[in-house]
């Protein structure tokens, strides 16, 4: 069974930092690029970041680009998103899940609880 536990979020002023965590567990962890993804109040999920398996390759959003940094610690089976320069269009639940490129892993439905970002002006 797969188990992805997102942590790190809360609230932080515009330009302030955060860093998020995905502890993975129940998958080969360094079989898969991983991906953060959030959701917005009445919003649809969207992409953020990914990063392939061994950390090789990196991918952001335009909106993110320059301001978060994706990594990994495949000895820990956890992803990092280092959030810099945040700004309140950043506030959103955020989860971590197997991607493929930018999207999710086809068939992946076994989302974690994600975390609270809530960026105030």
């Amino acid at each position: 069974q797969v188990q992805l536990v997102e942590s790190g979020g809360g609230l932080v002023q515009a330009g302030g930092s955060l860093r998020l965590s995905c502890a993975a567990s129940g998958l080969t962890f360094n079989n898969y690029a991983m991906g953060w993804f959030r959701q917005a109040p009445g919003k649809e999920r969207e992409f953020v970041a990914a990063i392939v398996w061994n950390g090789g390759r990196t991918y952001y959003a335009d909106s993110v680009k320059g301001r978060f940094t994706v990594d990994r610690d495949n000895a820990k089976n956890t992803v990092y998103l280092q959030m810099n320069s945040l700004k309140p269009e950043d506030t959103a639940v955020y989860y971590c899940a197997p991607s493929l490129g930018s999207s999710v892993l086809p068939n992946f439905n076994s989302w974690g609880q994600g975390t609270q970002v809530t960026v105030s002006s």
